[in-house]
């Protein structure tokens, strides 16, 4: 199944795979996708993760492939028959998630997807990112990133890029963040503010902080209340990239550096990110640099 539908940029649209693990329906973001290929018996790795089934090889490359009825706990069947592997590249990394059958791509609007509540993601432990309606079904988009990185941690942030920063001098420059996992929010101001950044305000999603900073502009404050914006890409609501557009069209925000931090900054992503005017882009993983494009873009000379 071809993936590689072009969307324009900044629209605030996405494509959403719709899949099949046993009798509950999923989606994904296409723009997470490499590709999608049918089933065929994997590799078992020995003494590995009960999660991970196994790997294959489908060119010169070995892929694990993660079982998401194991991950999900859900009933397994031994019936393959329409049994496929997505293939995900996201945190720079190629990924095949085993799913039970494949149903097809639908454009949706990022403000038609509502993020989970507190029943269904406590504490930030669900593996869901999003809900959505689609032909009278209730479409949960999981949270890949999650899913990958509860079994291999490393995949996550590095969050020791940062540990020898933490005798940089106090920084009080307004840092404005959108970012909708609770869990990576509160592990990027941890690591900003070991780095000496410690003036910094959270949203939950590309909307929240467009009402914000035109709550700012209406009082007045904007200089004073934002240096810097940080956006991840996914989120719902409003993404990163009509935020990026949103903010670089206007008289008032253009001149405020904007950082896209998204696991999905690939080669695709850098072409619509640089045509949106996003002054830096970085992968997840890379909280490092995130720091060192932060510096760069306010001036701070005290790094």
């Amino acid at each position: 199944m071809e993936t590689g539908i072009l969307l324009e940029s900044g629209t605030n649209e996405l494509e959403i795979l719709e899949f099949r693990v046993g009798n509950n329906y999923y989606g994904i973001n296409v723009a997470k996708i490499r590709e999608i290929i049918s089933y065929h018996t994997p590799t078992p790795i020995p003494n590995s993760d009960p999660r991970i089934e196994g790997i294959f090889m489908p060119r010169d490359e070995i892929i694990s492939i993660i079982d998401l009825a194991e991950v999900m706990h859900l009933e397994k069947t031994d019936v393959r028959t329409n049994d496929m592997y997505i293939v995900t590249n996201f945190n720079q990394l190629n990924t095949a998630f085993h799913v039970n059958g494949v149903l097809g791509i639908h454009r949706v609007s990022w403000s038609d997807i509502v993020k989970p509540d507190s029943t269904i993601n406590t504490a930030g432990e669900g593996m869901a990112t999003g809900i959505i309606r689609i032909d009278d079904k209730l479409i949960i988009i999981l949270d890949f990133e999650k899913i990958v990185s509860e079994i291999n941690p490393e995949t996550g942030l590095k969050v020791s890029d940062v540990e020898h920063m933490k005798n940089r001098s106090r920084n009080e420059t307004p840092i404005l963040i959108a970012e909708d996992s609770s869990l990576l929010s509160k592990m990027i101001v941890n690591c900003l503010e070991q780095a000496g950044y410690t003036n910094i305000t959270t949203t939950d999603n590309g909307q929240e902080c467009w009402n914000k900073l035109q709550q700012y502009q209406k009082e007045g404050t904007i200089n004073e209340s934002v240096s810097c914006i940080i956006t991840d890409i996914e989120m719902p609501q409003m993404d990163g990239h009509r935020l990026t557009k949103l903010v670089k069209e206007s008289d008032y925000f253009k001149h405020i550096p904007l950082i896209i931090f998204s696991s999905l900054v690939n080669e695709e992503m850098r072409r619509k990110g640089e045509q949106l005017g996003a002054d830096a882009q970085l992968s997840k993983p890379e909280i490092g640099e995130l720091v060192g494009a932060i510096d760069r873009l306010i001036g701070n000379v005290n790094a």
